[in-house]
């Protein structure tokens, strides 16, 4: 028995309390959070301990820590529990500089714990699906990937100044994928990006709308579409193009029903936001980050995966500002 402890208790952690509760080789202990009635309900939800955060980093009945607080605190915290040789599930990103995030890399190193970056989409049923049979050479070899991710609605401005802009914010998913489908390294970044949905966007130095173009050392290419709006839902497809065949996974609809009339073909929209798409895909990140500490195995996405993805998010939005490409 894995025993857990969560470290905000907002949208998120509230979603990977759920999954904890559902796996038999976890038990969720304590829970921490900056405002105390968040972490209240989520303990009255789930029968964990209130605790303070560094009681839950010391405390010799929690094996594990669930990072979800915002990400202007993952450092300390990291190089808290390394220290205390928990285990650590850490949202992304884990921290908007890269050079920090080398050094929460050798507290990893130093102290031996495991360590799992949350890129959740890696576990998607659908999204693993195609990335297993792209191993398997089902399609050759792999050409042309395209990802495109596009949320329903824009997030505050408020939001946004803290955010560290769309690429390493909302692209930062889409650049992980990249990785994990086009089985190479990228190695050049070109970046295009405007405020088209909102204009307050651009006025807090963002874009909402932005097309970035990865290229490999041997010329593998991904194009990624990233939009703030979609008014058809939260648009989540991906489609990888090889020497012998494509691979498509689209959008989960809110049900598999079509309509046909004499008007046309009309099927639902997608889901509408990434809490009930990715649902399976939660559940099953957390059902691999304990079973890795559980077996006393290396999980993946690891904190070097955090980190690459991290600095092709920092030539992205280096590309947009000069517009120009950029070297990884």
């Amino acid at each position: 028995m894995v025993n857990i402890g969560i470290l905000g208790c907002g949208r998120i952690g509230q979603v990977h309390a759920r999954s904890l509760m559902r796996l038999a080789g976890a038990k969720l202990v304590a829970v921490s959070d900056a405002f105390p009635e968040a972490a209240n309900a989520l303990a009255a939800q789930t029968g964990a301990e209130v605790r303070d955060t560094d009681a839950i980093i010391a405390a010799n009945d929690v094996d594990a820590i669930i990072i979800c607080t915002p990400t202007d605190t993952h450092f300390d915290i990291i190089q808290a529990a390394a220290k205390a040789g928990k285990a650590i599930f850490c949202e992304k990103p884990v921290d908007m500089s890269a050079d920090r995030i080398r050094t929460c890399m050798e507290a990893v190193t130093a102290n031996g714990v495991v360590f799992l970056t949350a890129f959740n989409r890696r576990f998607d049923p659908n999204f693993a699906n195609v990335q297993a049979r792209i191993a398997g050479g089902e399609i050759g070899a792999v050409e042309i990937v395209t990802i495109l991710s596009r949320d329903p609605n824009p997030p505050p401005v408020s939001y946004i100044k803290s955010s560290g802009g769309i690429f390493r914010d909302m692209m930062i998913h889409d650049f992980d994928m990249a990785r994990f489908l086009l089985g190479e390294e990228p190695v050049q970044v070109f970046a295009v990006g405007a405020a088209l949905v909102d204009p307050e966007i651009g006025k807090a130095g963002d874009v909402d709308t932005a097309a970035v173009t990865l290229t490999t050392a041997s010329g593998k290419i991904c194009q990624i579409s990233n939009s703030r709006r979609a008014t058809y839902g939260y648009d989540q497809r991906i489609e990888v193009h090889g020497s012998k065949g494509m691979l498509r996974a689209e959008n989960m609809l809110e049900n598999t029903v079509e309509a046909a009339t004499e008007a046309g073909f009309r099927r639902a929209p997608a889901q509408h936001f990434f809490l009930e798409r990715y649902e399976a895909a939660y559940h099953a990140e957390m059902a691999h980050f304990i079973e890795a500490i559980n077996a006393g195995s290396v999980p993946t996405p690891t904190i070097a995966d955090g980190l690459k993805a991290q600095l092709i998010a920092d030539a992205a939005t280096l590309s947009w500002i000069n517009g120009a490409p950029v070297a990884l």
